[in-house]
């Protein structure tokens, strides 16, 4: 089994590889190598072919990735035949699995993917049909597309959210799944709108075993770093978020950090409080706090059902600013039904934003399957929001990929509007 390994998909593949880790009676008749670019996937494979009758080639990608791996994932299936099973995961292949498929992938597996993953090479190494896996979209004998959906979510605490044995380590995954379901994010398509905590237990056996690795700088991945321990994810609780804090730093003590609401995480602005703040102050060593704005126009956020006010993003960054934190501020420029005047009140938010002392994290909209705004054209950024844009880079007040995701951006509505 040979993986693509590249920068982009780490924390999938790490995640994958630890859900591994749970089954020793499969990576004992299992050899797995990595491949860093096309060219040493293909010598993997040739190389894995001279010794077992079967290559399993392994991609998992998102939509921006689209056209640097579908190319690669059906030259090798075109090259090896039925000597090479292709399977692909991750975001884009979950949410156009029917056109991965026909690109020349075997099979899919469609969201998260630890149990799926066990699941799929217990039935390739037993030689039983994929009609068995949960969780998959595959090809019959006669070509034809089947889905076969997973029905129960994973469950945090079974697997490690990182691999040992392949010394592959990233930020603890705390929480899967966001009840708000906007419409331009693919989150709560993928993971469902039922949030599910890995238990605090668990979290601080995980810590402990960085720690004695020498890991002992601790981050997150997490849709919202103050919905830990929220039944429903829209309310905060601050008992099981001061618990799980409190628990680590006495893990760690003066020799490690925690990192909490920074990236590769976030935070919702109507969650920041005098409360939540005091958390993170007390507990974590960040100096700032990613908070997603999304949008400065009240009637934007609200067509993208992002269940927070304009006012509450004043709020969070006026309590940031006054902890002695560096807010972050996400904001999302071109997305679908703005006006000139929705843009006019965005350019306002963020001059009265970085005047307060925020920072800037710039996207430009890019349209994702599964979502409602999947077939809404990108967004055109007009000459006033530019210039605001550039003249905030240039005093390093703004930042992110902007321009790089407006030409994506186009090429994503192309190609799923083709």
């Amino acid at each position: 089994m040979v993986f693509l390994d590249l920068p982009q998909n780490k924390y999938s593949l790490t995640a994958l590889l630890g859900s591994l880790e749970t089954k020793e009676e499969i990576l004992s008749e299992v050899e797995i190598s990595f491949a860093k670019t096309k060219e040493e996937l293909f010598s993997e494979i040739s190389e894995g072919l001279k010794t077992y009758p079967l290559q399993l080639a392994c991609f998992s990608f998102f939509t921006t990735q689209v056209w640097e791996i579908i190319p690669i994932l059906t030259e090798v299936k075109n090259l090896y035949k039925d000597r090479v099973l292709v399977c692909a995961g991750g975001a884009h292949p979950t949410g156009d699995f029917k056109r991965v498929l026909k690109a020349g992938a075997d099979c899919v597996v469609l969201g998260e993917g630890e149990q799926t993953f066990i699941d799929l090479l217990e039935c390739i190494l037993n030689r039983k049909s994929f009609e068995a896996v949960e969780g998959i979209a595959f090809k019959d004998i006669n070509g034809k597309i089947k889905l076969n959906p997973r029905k129960v979510y994973v469950d945090l605490d079974q697997f490690l959210p990182f691999s040992p044995r392949f010394k592959r380590f990233g930020p603890l995954e705390i929480t899967r799944g966001c009840p708000f379901a906007c419409n331009f994010c693919q989150t709560s398509r993928i993971f469902g709108v039922k949030v599910r905590h890995r238990s605090i237990e668990k979290v601080l056996s995980i810590v402990e075993m960085l720690f004695k690795r020498g890991l002992t700088d601790i981050r997150f991945i997490t849709p919202n770093a103050f919905s830990y321990g929220s039944e429903d994810g829209k309310t905060i609780n601050l008992e099981r978020l001061e618990e799980l804090l409190k628990g680590i730093k006495g893990l760690l003590k003066n020799r490690g950090r925690i990192f909490f609401g920074s990236f590769p995480s976030e935070v919702r602005p109507e969650h920041v409080t005098p409360e939540t703040i005091s958390l993170v102050k007390t507990y974590a060593s960040n100096d700032n706090l990613v908070i997603g704005a999304q949008s400065g126009s009240e009637r934007i956020l609200q067509l993208c059902k992002r269940s927070h006010t304009v006012e509450d993003v004043y709020r969070a960054v006026k309590l940031t600013v006054k902890a002695g934190l560096t807010p972050k501020v996400d904001f999302i420029f071109g997305l679908p039904y703005e006006t000139e005047e929705d843009v006019r009140q965005t350019i306002k938010v963020i001059e009265d934003l970085v005047k307060m002392g925020a920072v800037v994290h710039a996207h430009t909209f890019m349209p994702l399957p599964q979502t409602p705004f999947l077939r809404k054209p990108p967004g055109k950024l007009s000459e006033d929001l530019i210039k605001l844009i550039k003249s905030l880079t240039g005093k390093g007040l703004l930042f992110g990929d902007w321009e790089a995701q407006q030409k994506l951006s186009q090429k994503i509505y192309e190609y799923f509007n083709s």
